[in-house]
């Protein structure tokens, strides 16, 4: 396992061009974070489905780059989402874990808190490649 100090938001242009800010559990587990504000609230005053599954693929996207080797690189194959409940402020706060590792394919789990409770849990699975290497 390789000990990134990579930011993903340097990783992920998408990532900083949604908000998402990034810190490490005093465990020194990833922690993707994002403030609700207007940008992110759909019609009903809530945050849209589309900044937590942002937040949650990206949150397991950070966990798992910090388990491949300089050669892997990482695709999201299939995220599965339950929303559990609906906010309109605070502070979301997403962590993940890694459920299994083979060659090709890992699946990590993901949830999201927002001031203690539980907004989302979700289930994704990446696909795991070899970078080409160019000829000299």
């Amino acid at each position: 396992m390789k000990s990134t100090t990579a930011s993903p938001a340097r990783i992920s242009p998408f990532a900083k061009l949604v908000g998402l800010k990034f810190s490490r559990s005093a465990d020194g587990i990833p922690q993707c974070i994002l403030e609700i504000d207007n940008r992110v609230l759909n019609v009903n005053g809530t945050v849209h489905g589309g900044a937590l599954h942002t937040l949650i693929d990206v949150s397991m996207g950070w966990f798992l780059f910090d388990q491949l080797r300089k050669d892997e690189r990482i695709a999201t194959v299939e995220v599965k989402i339950n929303y559990l409940a609906a906010v309109s402020s605070g502070v979301l706060v997403a962590t993940a874990k890694l459920i299994h590792r083979s060659k090709r394919l890992a699946v990590l789990e993901s949830q999201v808190d927002c001031g203690g409770q539980l907004i989302a849990k979700a289930m994704g699975t990446f696909y795991i490649s070899r970078t080409r290497r160019t000829a000299n």
